[in-house]
């Protein structure tokens, strides 16, 4: 994996030499491109000036941005180097927080954080040991290309994380989204649908879900790639039931929920041993949910 950033977390006067790789993939994604449908040929566009209609050159084509009173101010690449980016080499790190007082609303892209060489080693693995510890993360700064952000820096497994946060100013407030109409809940809802939740928890692996849509999609494009007809779907599209009564709705999903499950194996329990020990139940600890 290539290293996209290099730099420093930096906190006190403590340094601590990393590098920064992407989290995610797009390659596995089919990406559409305009063709013309007569012939095939790709649609390119080319940059036109409004005023005169001429094509300009990409050398010619300058960064502008509105000013408060609406007017159009063009900023040089001058301009843009002498703004202040403290951040441009380093995760500054500006507090450490509980993990569970973040909002997973405000995370955005993840990366992946490493040691840059041998002296980063003990001081990376200090801090990831110290963050898991403690079950806290690092609020930071950081500039990627020429834009500063916040971001989170969490440990996760053998590596740390970082994943880019929104600025405060950049996320709505929900008005006008919630009910304002009086509702009654019945005690008897209630508990139905907690028994719901219920039966549908269990230990949940993200390995095991699928982009069903992607799959469908790449056969599709196999299958008229090779001028074969492309199968119908398998299974169809799940529709809803014609359930009006929410407590009906509610004892048919568990009852639904409760027959699609495997019947619980039968434990059989281990005879005493003649030591005269105690016979002790062990538990396996459950995997703490992590969010975000």
């Amino acid at each position: 994996m290539r290293a996209t950033w290099k730099g420093a977390i930096s906190f006190g006067l403590v340094n601590i030499p990393v590098e920064l790789y992407p989290a995610t993939v797009s390659e596995s994604r089919s990406a559409a491109h305009q063709v013309h449908e007569k012939d095939g040929g790709r649609i390119r566009y080319r940059r036109i000036c409004e005023l005169d209609g001429e094509e300009v050159p990409y050398a010619e084509i300058a960064k502008a941005y509105e000013s408060s009173d609406g007017r159009q101010v063009v900023l040089t690449d001058e301009d843009m180097a002498e703004l202040p980016l403290p951040s441009k080499k380093v995760v500054d790190v500006l507090a450490f927080v509980d993990e569970a007082d973040i909002d997973p609303l405000v995370l955005s892209k993840p990366y992946y954080l490493g040691p840059a060489g041998p002296t980063g080693t003990k001081p990376y693995v200090l801090i990831r040991e110290a963050l898991a510890g403690q079950g806290r993360a690092a609020v930071t700064k950081i500039t990627l290309s020429t834009r500063e952000s916040l971001a989170l820096v969490r440990a996760q497994g053998d590596v740390l994380t970082l994943q880019t946060m929104l600025w405060p100013d950049e996320l709505r407030a929900p008005r006008g989204i919630a009910p304002t109409e009086n509702v009654t809940i019945r005690p008897q809802e209630l508990k139905m649908a907690a028994s719901l939740m219920d039966t549908l928890s269990e230990d949940f692996d993200l390995a095991d879900v699928h982009d069903d849509y992607q799959r469908a999609l790449d056969a599709l494009v196999e299958a008229k790639a090779s001028g074969a007809h492309p199968d119908e779907a398998a299974g169809g599209t799940a529709t809803a039931g014609n359930v009006v009564d929410l407590m009906s709705a509610l004892t048919a999903s568990v009852e639904a929920a409760t027959k699609g499950r495997p019947a619980p194996t039968k434990r059989t329990t281990p005879k005493a041993t003649t030591g005269g020990d105690s016979k002790k139940k062990s538990t396996a600890a459950r995997p703490r949910r992590k969010t975000g």
